[in-house]
């Protein structure tokens, strides 16, 4: 039995323009892709050990003085990277760090295991996982030097 033979139609779409984005505010804005904290350490190999062995961090791209002297590092976690200085105590020995100042991170994992995780690695959080009315679930940490960390998972 013969079949019949389907054709094609031989209307043409028309090509559609490609878009453009919409033009920037004047005068244009700054624009950032990221950013990387760094944080001067009374104890560079403290503050490494509680970011690495603590929390979890890896790290990275280390930097020697002329001696050989360790003087600061990379710490990675995940996207995120922080700087470790140790502070050179120019501007005194006593001097308190991180005043007025809280590091808010984000992550995808888990965040009552993740804390748990770190208080068994020896860590004290400041505050235990809650909710927060804004919809994440944070806990929040100190450093050795004193700055603050608020650790948050989206809801």
């Amino acid at each position: 039995m013969p079949t019949k033979k389907k054709t094609k139609s031989k209307t043409k779409k028309k090509a559609s323009k490609p878009t453009r984005p919409p033009a920037r505010r004047q005068p244009e804005t700054l624009r950032l892709r990221g950013v990387s904290p760094s944080f001067t350490a009374n104890d560079l190999q403290r503050s490494i050990a509680f970011y690495r062995d603590v929390l979890g961090f890896v790290v990275g791209d280390e930097w020697r003085g002329e001696s050989g002297v360790l003087q600061g590092c990379e710490m990675h976690a995940g996207s995120v990277v922080f700087m470790l200085n140790q502070d050179d105590f120019a501007k005194g020995r006593d001097r308190k760090k991180g005043l007025g100042t809280r590091l808010h991170v984000d992550t995808a994992q888990d965040i009552d295991r993740l804390a748990s995780e770190i208080k068994a690695r020896g860590g004290t959080l400041d505050q235990e996982p809650a909710d927060m009315p804004w919809g994440q679930r944070i806990f929040t940490i100190t450093d050795p030097d004193g700055f603050k960390l608020t650790i948050a998972q989206a809801r």
